[in-house]
């Protein structure tokens, strides 16, 4: 089963799957990988990928020979089912979550019953992402089904924060304005005939507005539009 998320601009592939269980013939597992290596082969290499699957099988507690999927801290002895996972995990360059946290017995066993306590139960994502996962570990306290326990995966998303870049229309300095300059700036406007004119008062309004920034711009200067604040410019 699959299903993907959008989270922080970023698609997350989340794949569920049950592998057959021990007892079962070499012919079934076959099925399964051949099923399970379609479905991974389907997803695009843009997306993040996040398996989460009972393998029924055993990696072992030391990454021998697989260094580059297993991270060294699992649990038991390993079995062809946890080999078969390792497989799996290097053909598509996975790396096995929990197996990368240094964690107490109980925070690694996956599977509990009265008679045995195994790690059967795995998270995978790509090496790529190895970065995101902060922490995988086993809740004890809580079951999903009576024996089997709930494994959990801290993934850490940063949402892709790109700088815009703002332009600012240039400004005219009006700081600048004293007393000399005010009169300097009506002198230059009667002159222009700012306060003359035909026509409404929208049509003279715009004729003085226009004539303002004009002198304005030459007597007090503008400042450069892409300051960001007023640095003093205005």
């Amino acid at each position: 089963m699959t299903i993907k998320l959008v989270i922080g601009g970023y698609t997350f592939s989340v794949i569920s799957a049950y592998a057959p269980q021990v007892g079962l013939d070499k012919e079934a597992k076959k099925l399964f990988y051949e099923d399970l290596d379609e479905v991974v082969r389907g997803i695009l290499n843009t997306e993040r990928l996040v398996i989460g699957e009972d393998f029924n099988g055993h990696i072992g507690a030391t990454s021998s020979g697989f260094d580059d999927v297993h991270g060294g801290f699992g649990f038991g002895e390993r079995n062809g089912g946890g080999t078969s996972l390792l497989d799996f995990a290097k053909a598509f360059e996975l790396v096995i979550a929990n197996s990368c946290f240094p964690k107490k017995e109980n925070h690694m066993v996956t599977f509990r019953s009265s008679t045995a306590k195994t790690q059967i139960d795995y998270l995978l994502l790509r090496k790529g992402d190895r970065g995101l996962c902060k922490d995988c570990k086993v809740i004890p306290s809580e079951n999903l089904t009576t024996q089997h326990k709930l494994l959990v995966m801290d993934l850490e998303i940063k949402k892709d924060r790109r700088k815009k870049i703002v332009f600012y229309r240039p400004r005219i300095k009006w700081g600048g304005l004293t007393t000399a300059l005010s009169r300097e700036m009506g002198e230059k406007l009667t002159g222009m005939g700012a306060w003359s004119g035909n026509g409404d008062a929208d049509t003279m309004w715009n004729k003085a507005a226009s004539c303002i920034r004009e002198v304005a711009s030459k007597v007090f200067g503008v400042s450069r539009g892409n300051f960001r604040g007023h640095k003093g410019d205005w």
